[in-house]
């Protein structure tokens, strides 16, 4: 194996030729990359916990929208509290990233207006695979609350 420039200088006794290697570019892509990589994986990696975050919330924001959707049709408060929770018994398998299982639903007519319903879930959102993605993203509560809101008698 032959010895490089570089190394037949050193043996020579002479300094190397240092204007070469300071002008040299072939290893700029790979000390960019080293910089850049470790905030683009971080970023990448928070867009994707959001997004599983973000996907639950909406899931759980559109159930209680849909459970008092379902819900006006009832004639009484419970009449209304059953409609509601029977719905969400039903579908709430359906919604994507949804655990029926770690779902609390609260039915019940508005105390400060008797004209509105309410339908209130409260989701616990721990088993979703966001918490050990990354633990130094700043993250969100591990409990979703959503309530919807409808006037009894329709709109």
């Amino acid at each position: 194996m032959g010895l490089g420039r570089w190394q037949r200088s050193l043996l020579r006794g002479r300094p190397p030729d240092t204007s070469r290697f300071l002008h040299s570019s072939s290893g700029t892509s790979a000390i960019e990359f080293a910089i850049v990589a470790p905030v683009f994986i971080l970023l990448v990696f928070g867009m994707i916990a959001y997004g599983i975050y973000f996907g639950a919330l909406h899931s759980v924001q559109q159930m209680a929208a849909d459970a008092a959707r379902t819900a006006i049709g009832g004639l009484n408060e419970t009449e209304r509290k059953t409609l509601a929770q029977r719905y969400i018994d039903l579908n709430a398998d359906g919604y994507v990233l949804i655990d029926k299982t770690k779902l609390t639903v609260d039915v019940k007519d508005n105390h400060n207006d008797s004209e509105q319903f309410v339908v209130s879930l409260s989701y616990d959102a721990r088993q979703l695979p966001i918490w050990n993605l990354l633990p130094m993203l700043p993250m969100p509560e591990q409990t979703i609350k959503r309530t919807s809101t409808i006037r009894v008698g329709g709109i």
